[in-house]
């Protein structure tokens, strides 16, 4: 019987260290995506430019423009050099493609040329938002609001 009880005691031990050595702790957490903004990616955003909640549409000879500086939320100034990326609208669309972007922080400043508000007297009207996406391909609506 001592002997019987002996074998069971050393399977155990076995079979226990055996589970101890063989378990790892597995990262069962979901990876988290890093994104950094810029250029090279399937993100196209599709920017209205908004004056008093009437769109501003592109003008043959003055479409709408939109500067894009990658990953930051802040107004980075209103002059073109301090924007990474340049999209200009086409002359039959109320609204910019900003193609091939990656998923991250961005900020959107938008100018175009308001001729709804004061019939007769158009206006330069210009504005932004920063902008964060997850999305790593498709294309995000986004509204941009201007001003004078």
């Amino acid at each position: 019987m001592k002997e019987k009880m002996k074998s069971a005691i050393i399977i155990m031990l076995i079979t226990c260290a055996a589970g101890f050595t063989s378990c790892k702790n597995k990262d069962t957490t979901t990876p988290t995506l890093v994104c950094t903004g810029g250029s090279g990616g399937n993100v196209t955003m599709v920017a209205y430019l908004y004056h008093h909640d009437s769109l501003i549409v592109n003008k043959r000879n003055y479409r709408d423009t939109v500067f894009v500086k990658f990953n930051t939320q802040n107004l980075p100034g209103t002059h073109a050099s301090n924007y990474d990326a340049v999209f200009v609208g086409d002359s039959i669309s109320n609204n910019v493609h900003l193609t091939g972007l990656k998923c991250g922080n961005y900020y959107i400043y938008g100018v175009g040329l308001d001729t709804i508000t004061s019939p007769g007297l158009p206006f330069r009207v210009s504005g932004g938002i920063p902008f964060s996406t997850s999305t790593i391909s498709g294309e995000i609506t986004l509204h941009v609001p201007v001003t004078e």
